[in-house]
C-alpha cells in the first residue's frame, strides 16, 4: 500500500465524568459501540449524519443549515432506539466499547421518559426544525422539520418570507410534540426552549401589528465574510457583481462603497469596535438598504412603529406575545454580527449607528445566551420559558463543548465555519478572519470571544461534480470514487469559482484542476475535490494558529460531510492532528438545548464539567508522516499560486460589448466625427 492509500481509522472513545446526582447507573446500553451515544456535549440516540448536500443518507434527524433535506419518519425514529448486534471489528479497524448510557435512556421498552426535557428551534437558511433532549443524557427524542423557501426577486437578491419562517416554528413544534405524544413521552417535561438561528438575516416589522414591513433580506449561508468582493478594506471599492459569490444578497454593494469613502484613512473605528469588515454581508448595511429604499419601513420608523431584529429577534418577539406583549430581544452572539454591537462594552454603539445612520430606539435589547427572555403565549408549548438564544455557529460551538481557550470546531456543510475559542481575551486576526463573540451564558457570566474563519467552497464542490461535470449521479458517490483510487495521483483542485477567500482575500482568482495526466481519471478528480475542502481548512487553521498562537491539538467536527470517512481521514492527514467527530451530529440544535436548559430560574441542564454525562465520538489519526502531509500541503499552496491573476479587469469578464471600454478607441472615434463635423463646415456643406 502506498503513502497515498487511506487506511481509515474508525476508533471509538469515551470521556466519563463523575456521574449526575441521584442518577443511576442502571439502565442497560442502548447501541452497541461505536453507535451508542449518551452526553451533555454531543450525545442523542441519533447515527449517522445531518443532511447537508455531501452527506450520506442517514436515518437520523437532518441537519439542514445549508441544503434542504426530508424529515426521518417517526418509524425510523422508533427504530433507532432498538438495540442492534454489537459489530466485529473489521480488519483494519479497531471498534472500542463506548461506555454505558447514564439513567433516563428509552431502551426498547415504551415507558416514558423521566426528567426534565428540553426544545431547541433550529431555524436555518432553507428548513426549521424543532428537537427536544433529554437535559440529564442529551438524547435526542424526537424531532419535526419543515423547509422553507428562498426568494430571489432580483439576480443578486435573495429574500425569505418572516411569516413563512414564524409558521414553519410553530409547525415543527406541534409536530413534534404529536410524535413525542406516540412515544408516550409526556410534553409537559419540556421545561425549557432554546432557539439557534442562521446569523444576519434582517427582518423590520411593525410592533402594533405584528407584520412584516419587508421580507427577511437573507443571507443563504453563514461563512461572513462569504465573498473577496464583498468586502471593502479602507479606502478601496467594491467590484461590481459578477465577480461574486451567489451566496450573497448584492443589493448593498453601493451602500458598502458610500460608506468605505466615509472612514477616514487607514483608521477603520468599524472593525476596531466590532471584530468585523465592512462588507455587504452583515445587518447594517442591509437595514441602511431597507431605509433608503422601502417607503413601508421609512414611513414605519418616522411613527415609531418599526422594530428590527435578525431572525432570533423576530421569533422571539412572535413567540412571546408579538404585538400583544413580546418580548423585543437579541443575544450577544447574534448582535455581534450587525456591525452596530461594540463587541468590547457588549452593547449597542451610538458612533456606530451615526456612522450607519440608523436609530437606535429600533434595536432591540441585548441580553446573554442563557436567560428567560419571555414565556411561550401560544401552541402546545404554552407557558414554558424561552431561555437560550445563540446564532448558528455559536450554538455548533456549544454544542461540541469547546468551553476551553483554542478549542475549536469546523462545520462541513456547503461551505465550512470554523470557530476558535480565544476565551475571554478579544484577538484581532491578521490574516483575514473575523473575531466575533463566541458566547455568554448567563446573565452574570463571563463573556468568551472566538475567532472565525471560512472556506467558501466545501460541499459546494461536490454538488459541482455532480451537477456542472456530472461525473457523479449523487454526493454519496464521491466517497466510492475516491476510495477506488486512494491518491489524487498529483492532481490538486483549487475551487475558486468567485475568488479565494481567507486568508487571501484574492478576487482575480479562479478555480482550476491541475497536475492532470493522461492518467488521471474521474476519480483521481473526486479525490482532489476533497483534499480540497481539506486544504482549505487548513489554510484557516494556519491563519488562527498565527493569530492567537495555540496550536490545535485535535479538531471537533459537524455537519453532513462528516459522513464521509475517506474526507475526515484526509483532514486528520493533511492538519496532522486527530479529527474528532461526535456520534450523534445534532450539535447545533444541542448548543441551543444547552444554553436554555442552563438558564437561571430552569437549571435543568448542568453546564459544569463534573456532571457531564459520557461523550462517544470517532476519532480518525493521521495515518502518514509529517514530511509527505508537507509535500502535499506545499503543492497545494504552488495550485492555489497559479489560480490567482485570471480575472484582470471586470469587463473582461463580464463580456461587456460596449466599444468605449478601450479609452484610446473612444478617443479615435470621438475625435474622428469632430474633424469630419470640421471639414463640413470649412467646406461649406450644408
Amino acid at each position: 500500500m502506498t503513502s497515498h492509500s487511506l487506511r481509515l481509522s474508525e476508533r471509538s472513545f469515551s470521556f466519563r465524568f463523575r456521574s449526575l446526582a441521584g442518577l443511576a447507573d442502571s439502565a442497560p446500553p442502548l447501541r452497541s459501540a461505536p453507535e451508542v451515544v449518551g452526553n451533555a456535549g454531543a450525545g442523542g440516540a441519533w447515527a449517522g449524519g445531518a443532511g447537508r448536500e455531501g452527506s450520506a443518507p442517514v436515518k437520523g434527524p437532518l441537519e439542514a443549515r445549508s441544503e434542504p433535506s426530508t424529515a426521518a419518519s417517526l418509524q425510523a425514529l422508533q427504530a433507532s432506539r432498538t438495540p442492534l448486534p454489537r459489530p466485529s471489528p473489521s480488519p483494519g479497524k479497531r471498534v472500542q466499547t463506548a461506555c454505558r448510557p447514564k439513567a433516563g435512556f428509552m431502551a426498547s421498552s415504551k415507558k416514558a421518559v423521566l426528567g426534565p426535557l428540553v426544545g431547541a428551534v433550529d431555524q436555518g437558511t432553507s428548513s426549521t426544525r424543532f428537537l427536544v433532549f433529554n437535559s440529564k443524557t442529551a438524547e435526542l427524542l424526537s424531532h419535526h422539520q419543515v423547509e422553507i423557501k428562498q426568494e430571489f426577486p432580483r439576480e443578486g437578491w435573495v429574500e425569505q418570507d418572516p411569516k413563512e419562517i414564524l409558521q414553519s416554528v410553530y409547525e415543527c413544534i406541534e409536530k413534534t410534540c404529536e410524535k413525542l405524544g406516540q412515544l408516550n413521552i409526556d410534553i409537559s417535561n419540556i421545561k425549557a426552549i432554546g432557539v439557534s438561528n442562521q446569523r444576519e438575516t434582517t427582518v423590520v416589522w411593525d410592533k402594533l401589528t405584528g407584520e412584516p414591513l419587508y421580507n427577511a433580506v437573507a443571507a443563504p449561508v453563514s461563512p461572513g465574510p462569504s465573498d473577496p468582493a464583498a468586502v471593502v478594506p479602507s479606502g478601496s471599492s467594491v467590484p461590481a457583481a459578477g465577480t461574486c459569490s451567489v451566496w450573497l444578497d448584492l443589493r448593498t454593494q453601493s451602500t458598502v462603497e458610500s460608506l468605505s469613502k466615509r472612514i477616514p484613512g487607514n483608521n477603520n473605528f468599524v472593525k476596531s469596535k466590532t471584530g468585523l469588515p465592512l462588507s455587504t454581508y452583515f445587518s447594517a448595511v442591509k437595514l441602511r438598504w431597507l431605509l433608503d429604499n422601502v417607503r413601508k419601513v421609512q414611513k414605519a420608523v418616522e411613527e415609531d412603529r418599526a422594530l428590527f431584529g435578525t431572525i432570533d429577534s423576530w421569533l422571539i418577539w412572535s413567540l412571546t406575545g408579538g404585538a400583544s406583549g413580546g418580548v423585543h430581544c437579541t443575544d450577544v452572539t447574534n448582535a455581534s454580527r450587525t456591525m452596530l454591537f461594540n463587541i468590547h462594552s457588549l452593547e449597542w454603539d451610538k458612533e456606530l449607528c451615526e456612522f450607519f445612520e440608523i436609530p437606535m430606539k429600533i434595536l432591540p435589547n441585548v441580553r446573554s445566551s442563557s436567560e428567560i427572555y419571555g414565556l411561550m403565549k401560544a401552541g402546545a408549548l404554552e407557558g414554558v420559558p424561552i431561555s437560550g438564544c445563540l446564532g448558528d455557529q455559536s450554538a455548533a460551538l456549544v454544542g461540541q463543548m469547546c468551553f476551553q481557550d483554542g478549542q475549536a470546531k469546523n462545520t462541513y456543510g456547503t461551505g465550512c465555519f470554523l470557530l476558535c475559542n480565544t476565551g475571554r481575551k478579544c484577538v484581532f486576526s491578521e490574516h483575514g478572519l473575523l473575531t466575533t463573540v463566541a458566547y455568554k451564558l448567563g446573565r452574570d457570566k463571563p463573556v468568551y470571544y472566538a475567532l472565525e474563519g471560512s472556506v467558501a467552497i466545501a460541499g459546494a464542490v461536490i454538488r459541482w461534480l455532480r451537477d456542472n461535470l456530472g461525473i457523479i449521479k449523487s454526493s454519496e458517490e464521491i466517497e466510492k470514487l475516491a476510495k477506488e483510487v486512494g491518491t489524487s495521483y498529483g492532481c490538486y483542485f483549487v475551487p475558486a469559482f468567485s475568488g479565494l477567500y481567507a486568508p487571501y482575500w484574492e478576487p482575480s482568482a479562479r478555480g482550476i484542476i491541475c497536475g492532470l495526466t493522461q492518467f488521471t481519471n474521474k476519480c483521481h478528480i473526486a479525490f482532489a475535490a476533497l483534499e480540497a475542502v481539506c486544504f482549505q481548512t487548513r489554510e484557516i487553521l494556519d491563519a488562527m494558529n498565527r493569530d492567537c498562537g495555540i496550536p490545535l491539538s485535535h479538531l471537533q467536527v459537524d455537519g453532513g460531510m462528516t459522513n464521509n470517512k475517506i474526507l475526515m481521514q484526509l483532514q486528520a492527514d493533511i492538519l496532522y492532528i486527530p479529527v474528532v467527530k461526535p456520534s450523534m451530529p445534532e450539535t447545533t440544535a444541542l448548543g441551543a438545548a444547552m444554553a436554555a436548559g442552563a438558564a437561571e430560574g430552569v437549571g435543568v441542564w448542568s453546564l459544569e464539567p463534573e456532571d457531564l454525562s459520557a461523550v462517544t465520538m470517532e476519532r480518525f489519526e493521521p495515518q502518514i508522516n509529517a514530511e509527505e502531509s508537507e509535500i502535499r500541503y506545499s503543492t497545494w499552496k504552488k495550485a492555489v499560486m497559479k489560480s490567482m491573476g485570471w480575472v484582470t479587469t471586470q469587463s473582461s469578464e463580464s463580456g461587456d460589448p460596449s466599444i468605449f471600454c478601450s479609452l484610446p478607441l473612444g478617443f479615435f472615434i470621438v475625435s474622428s466625427v469632430v474633424m469630419l463635423i470640421g471639414a463640413r463646415y470649412l467646406s461649406g456643406m450644408p
